[in-house]
């Protein structure tokens, strides 16, 4: 069955090296993306949906709430409305323009209506181009969009209480203990 710590697991080997089955997994989550339910600031409505379909598709609703749920759409409209600097900025809107010019060549139209296996498609192609530009020391939006994500996800409070273990006081210090004694990471708010 697929769960949050697999994806997550996919998600961890994306950033350093080219994944090995986050894409599978998204396909298996891939679901219609609805309506925005929220107006963005920073961002156009058409930014904003293809932030919230690439967020899905990067930590989709397993068993614990995705990206949509957690709120990391609008978390990213606000980091890019009250946070982000001047090429922060830029680097984002490129990519995401760049990954509708990439579906429209690919496919006829922009990246929220391909489908789901298409979408991943063009993921994974970044996702690989991404990890040749870090081998090159050159910069790449994909790498800070996952990262915009997965921040977003474990700040909010479904990430940080349904998919991390919560303590809202943790305990005494122990280093060097086995995961297996652990369980899920844990998280404070």
């Amino acid at each position: 069955m697929l769960n949050r710590r697999d994806t997550l697991r996919g998600l961890a080997l994306a950033v350093g090296v080219a994944s090995t089955g986050w894409a599978e997994r998204a396909l298996a989550a891939a679901a219609p993306a609805p309506a925005l339910s929220w107006t963005p600031t920073a961002l156009t409505a058409d930014q904003a949906r293809l932030i919230d379909v690439v967020a899905e598709l990067i930590i989709p609703a397993t068993d614990t709430p995705g990206a949509r749920e957690a709120g990391v759409p609008q978390f990213i409209d606000r980091a890019v409305g009250d946070y982000y600097d001047k090429a922060q900025v830029d680097q984002l809107l490129g990519g995401l323009a760049r990954m509708d010019a990439d579906a429209r060549a690919a496919h006829g139209d922009v990246f929220v209506a391909l489908t789901p296996e298409q979408q991943v498609t063009l993921l994974t192609a970044y996702d690989q181009e991404a990890g040749v530009a870090r081998g090159q020391g050159q910069p790449h939006f994909f790498p800070a969009l996952e990262d915009m994500v997965t921040v977003g996800y474990f700040t909010s409070e479904p990430g940080a209480t349904v998919a991390l273990k919560y303590e809202p006081v943790p305990g005494a210090y122990h280093g060097c203990v086995p995961l297996s004694e652990i369980g899920r990471a844990w998280a404070t708010r």
